[in-house]
């Protein structure tokens, strides 16, 4: 049995910093697929980023009150230090890095092992992020490397949602 979420990320009633980097809005749509007890796929169309890498990331809640800064950490169910999406040791809420083009477009697939669309650990109902900057995986040797991947601020979010 397939499920299905999406999420729309930007200034579409979530503003984030006043949903602006470069002058253009950061907005787009990631979209999740599993079947259940395998790894889920996560497709994703992101633009008006700044050209290189973007922390990609599902965080804790859908709380925008304060635009992304209120969604809270990153999905950490089981009280691990931030790691790249290959690591044993990394919250699940870690994607790591979406890679934007020369026009600013982010747009991909890619699989995760520990993303879960329904049970006990589902992010549904929680946000995704786009972050201003690179995550460094946990390894930047940062202060924030280990929470955050000192990926910099927040710039588009929106909360996971099932899709019928």
């Amino acid at each position: 049995m397939s499920v299905r979420a999406t999420c729309v990320v930007g200034p579409n009633g979530q503003p984030c910093h006043g949903g602006e980097e470069a002058g253009q809005a950061v907005s787009g749509v990631v979209n999740f697929e599993q079947n259940v007890g395998e790894p889920c796929k996560i497709t994703y169309n992101i633009t008006g980023l700044t050209p290189g890498q973007h922390g990609f990331h599902v965080h804790e809640s859908c709380d925008f009150s304060n635009g992304c800064v209120s969604a809270g950490p990153h999905y950490n169910p089981f009280n691990k230090t931030h790691g790249g999406p290959e690591d044993e040791e990394r919250h699940v809420g870690d994607l790591g890095n979406i890679v934007a083009n020369e026009a600013g477009v982010a747009s991909g697939e890619m699989t995760d092992r520990m993303i879960q669309l329904t049970g006990e650990y589902t992010i549904v109902g929680r946000s995704m992020m786009v972050h201003a900057g690179v995550d460094d995986l946990g390894k930047g040797g940062h202060e924030l490397s280990s929470t955050t991947g000192n990926a910099g601020g927040r710039v588009a979010c929106g909360e996971i949602k099932l899709v019928n």
